[in-house]
This record gives structure tokens, C-alpha cells and sequence, in this order.
């Protein structure tokens, strides 16, 4: 028996959670994306713990040090609390900044895409590379275009859209072992 056998018999065995999940999901993301500065700050803020518990480990940990790597890891971790403490404390500024962020990355990536599609140019497929870059940089510029407004959704936005992909693509595959399983029965 292959792996995809395998793999696809385990989820057909639990079809119904599957799908379950991919429809709160799904619903979660369209509801996200009708409160994105909720979404935003609650993203922001959650983060914001995960980087301070993230720092509280680091900080233990770095007593376990000797010498000068000690005082590097006392300050990675105080930077980890730091940095903690202000994304829960003012979400609005970290969700700003991290948005900004957010937009020149897109415009990096954007341009590293446009260069490996000429370096692709003549492989079946190299011009969704180069659209790819394109809609990148395009989406990039959008932020900046209306930064630092665009700090207030941008980030909400991004974790409703996947929510709502993840919850589709969920469906999608709770469907199709539904369907293996049924004719699987059936023989």
C-alpha cells in the first residue's frame, strides 16, 4: 500500500471531523475578514504573548550559560521581552510597524521573483513566476501607498484570506476522502 493510500484511508476515517473543521474555518475567515482591525489586533496582541513567553524561556535559559555567550542570551531575551511588551501593550504601533515591514518584504520577494523568471524565460511556465513578482511588488506598493492606515487591516486581512483557504482546502480534501471512502464501500 502507498503512503497517499495510507494517508488518504486515515482521513476517510474521520471524513466528517475534517470537514467540521474546514467549515468553521472557512466561516471564521469570511467573519475575519468583515472585522479585520479586530483581526489585526487580536493577531498582534497574540503574538505579542507568544514572543513574551518565548523571551520568559530565553531568559531561563540563559543561565544555563557560561561567559560571554551569558550576556548575549540575557540580551536576545530581554529584546524578546521587549519587543513582547509592546506589541501587547500598543498592538497598534506593532501592527503598523510589522505592516510596513510586511510591505517591503513583498516588494523584496516581488523582485528576487522578477529575476528567477528571466532566468526561467523559455521553461513551460516561467511567466506566472514573472506575474507572480509583478503582483507582489504591486501589492507591496498598495500597502505602502496607504501606510500607516494599512496597519490597522493589512494583518487581519492576510489571517482571514488563509483561514478562509485553509478552511476550503479542508473541505476539499473531507469531501474527496467522503468520496474514496463511499466507493471504497461500494465494492
Amino acid at each position: 500500500m502507498s503512503l497517499e493510500t495510507e494517508v488518504m484511508n486515515q482521513i476517510s476515517k474521520k471524513w466528517g471531523w475534517i470537514l467540521a473543521i474546514g467549515i468553521l474555518l472557512l466561516v471564521l475567515g469570511v467573519i475575519g475578514l468583515g472585522a479585520t482591525f479586530a483581526m489585526t489586533l487580536t493577531t498582534v496582541t497574540f503574538f505579542g504573548f507568544l514572543i513574551l513567553i518565548g523571551g520568559g524561556f530565553q531568559l531561563i535559559d540563559a543561565f544555563r550559560e557560561k561567559g560571554w555567550s551569558l550576556i548575549g542570551s540575557i540580551l536576545i531575551a530581554l529584546l524578546y521581552l521587549a519587543v513582547g511588551i509592546i506589541m501587547v501593550k500598543n498592538p497598534l504601533l506593532a501592527s503598523t510597524t510589522l505592516t510596513l515591514f510586511i510591505a517591503w518584504a513583498l516588494i523584496a520577494v516581488g523582485i528576487v521573483r522578477i529575476i528567477m523568471a528571466f532566468k526561467l524565460r523559455g521553461v513551460d511556465g516561467w511567466i506566472w513566476t514573472l506575474i507572480s513578482g509583478i503582483a507582489a511588488i504591486v501589492l507591496g506598493i498598495m500597502i505602502l501607498n496607504s501606510w500607516p492606515e494599512s496597519g490597522l487591516w493589512v494583518i487581519g486581512m492576510f489571517v482571514a484570506i488563509e483561514l478562509i483557504f485553509n478552511g476550503w482546502g479542508m473541505i476539499m480534501l473531507a469531501l474527496a476522502a467522503k468520496n474514496r471512502r463511499s466507493s471504497d464501500i461500494q465494492l
